[in-house]
């Protein structure tokens, strides 16, 4: 059997970030204004290394690039997701993504960004940006140059445990006081729409606007994913979603159960309690990858985790 691939996170520190990567998470990170986890990458803005075992200091693109049979020989020339903690204690500029094919174009043959949104916390009138409400091309690019955006964009509430799908085109902000567990393409590619007019080293951050407007969907059209959930020995496991990039599950352990690691590789973070997986504890705040060929194994203890997997 394969070791499990403990990961050392990658930080950020963000002009929006707060300091709840060190209060809810025991990270220790001298700045209070981390915004960002990078919890499982092998980006080149952020490549994870491996913290113990055979491959400890390797990094993460390096076992992508020359120990693919770890990964099931899956194909592709860079690891396929990008895990993030994101703790927002202002709001997130107003955004969107492009899709692969505008990516590689425009954006040097890079990914495109399909990503997904698990809430981790959030205050208790907790809100989000999701969506637009112009008709058209032609409505969207007036509204955005008139400054109209209390008239364009859609803030939804959200609470603790509300999950959402972000496919390209969609407009979308994080806000503050909301942390969030983020699965998404292996991409760093984002279009800023409006910033509220910060600054950052005495500047205005760039804005990405003919860009913006090209990917935009329009009207824009939003699919909330089907979760499903199935009762297992000790505990629960609910699919989040099922897409072409990846699949999200929530495992929830209050006692032991056993599993089997059956895709070419699965990704996990523990977002709530402790416990132990084939005798190794675990605890929140950490991120592993099962590798190809795990096998079954033992998850025990009370804990929740995220898990993904291609």
């Amino acid at each position: 059997m394969q070791d499990i691939l403990f990961l050392e996170p990658v930080f950020k520190e963000m002009i929006w970030g707060g300091n709840r990567l060190n209060t809810d998470f025991g990270y220790d990170i001298p700045s209070d204004n981390t915004g960002e986890c990078w919890a499982v990458s092998a980006h080149t803005n952020g490549d994870c290394k491996i913290k113990a075992g055979e491959y400890k200091g390797e990094t993460l693109s390096s076992l992508w690039a020359n120990h693919r049979e770890l990964f099931g020989n899956a194909e592709g020339d860079v690891f396929p997701l990008l895990i993030k903690i994101i703790d927002a204690k202002q709001d997130l500029s107003i955004q969107v993504h492009p899709d692969d094919n505008y990516a590689k174009t425009h954006e040097n043959g890079s990914l495109g960004k399909t990503e997904c949104w698990y809430i981790l916390n959030c205050k208790d009138d907790g809100k989000i940006v999701i969506g637009h409400n112009a008709n058209n091309k032609e409505e969207l690019s007036s509204m955005i140059h008139n400054n109209q955006w209390e008239e364009l964009i859609r803030v939804i509430p959200i609470k603790k445990g509300d999950f959402f799908q972000i496919i390209p085109g969609t407009v979308h902000a994080i806000k503050a006081g909301t942390v969030i567990l983020e699965t998404q393409q292996n991409s760093d590619i984002t279009y800023r729409l409006y910033d509220y007019g910060r600054l950052q080293n005495g500047k205005p951050r760039e804005l990405h606007i003919d860009k913006s407007i090209d990917v935009i969907t329009c009207p824009q059209k939003l699919t909330e994913p089907v979760r499903k959930i199935w009762d297992i020995k000790g505990g629960q496991i609910e699919e989040l979603v099922n897409c072409e990039f990846y699949t999200v599950e929530k495992i929830t352990i209050n006692g032991s159960t056993a599993l089997e690691q059956v895709e070419p590789f699965t990704i996990m973070s523990v977002i709530n309690g402790e416990g132990y997986l084939d005798g190794e504890r675990i605890t929140k705040g950490d991120h592993f990858i099962l590798p190809s060929g795990f096998g079954s194994y033992v998850l025990e203890g009370n804990l929740e985790c995220i898990a993904s997997h291609i």
